[in-house]
């Protein structure tokens, strides 16, 4: 049986040009696209990409719409708050009292079932 034989520097440096030429010869070798393959590739990929385009626009005016309708919601949670805050602050001294009695009546009743 034979053994594996090293190739030596000039060896290895034919067999690399062979394959550079084999490869260049093969690219020389394949049909050239046509013009309109070519114009039909590039309408395909405008297409595409105007596609794209469209939705990513689409998806930002989306989030946008929704940041805007979530700051409306809060500034209308927030004009609520103050209506009530400012509500529960021109309570007469009577329904204060009245609901601070309720309170500790509520807690006695509580304290008193244990």
């Amino acid at each position: 049986m034979a053994g594996y034989k090293d190739p030596d520097f000039n060896e290895r440096r034919a067999a690399s040009q062979k394959a550079r030429e084999d490869a260049l010869a093969r690219l020389k070798a394949r049909p050239k696209v046509d013009e309109t393959e070519l114009a039909r590739r590039r309408a395909e990929r405008e297409a595409r990409d105007a596609a794209q385009a469209e939705k990513r626009r689409a998806a930002k005016e989306a989030k946008l719409q929704a940041e805007e309708a979530a700051r409306a919601e809060q500034a209308r949670a927030d004009a609520e708050a103050e209506a009530s805050a400012s509500a529960a602050a021109q309570l007469t001294e009577e329904e204060r009292k009245a609901a601070r009695d309720a309170k500790y009546a509520a807690r006695k009743k509580k304290k008193a079932k244990r």
